[in-house]
């Protein structure tokens, strides 16, 4: 699994959507669904890390 060292993702349900968020960064993004919405963030993620590639895996919530 590839992962940016140092960065934690928080995962939350409000109402009808998940939003996702890298506390570190505060970068922010929001989907219908978990993986929707953490996609979304690697999305808005990659501007920050240039220097790192953005991870292509990010585990559910309940894998964790």
């Amino acid at each position: 699994m590839s992962q940016i060292p140092g960065l934690t993702a928080t995962v939350v349900s409000e109402a009808e959507w998940f939003v996702t968020r890298r506390v570190e960064v505060e970068v922010a993004s929001q989907g219908r669904t978990t993986g929707q919405a953490l996609a979304n963030l690697r999305e808005a993620l990659e501007p920050y890390v240039e220097d790192e590639p953005a991870p292509r895996h990010c585990p559910s919530p309940s894998s964790q």
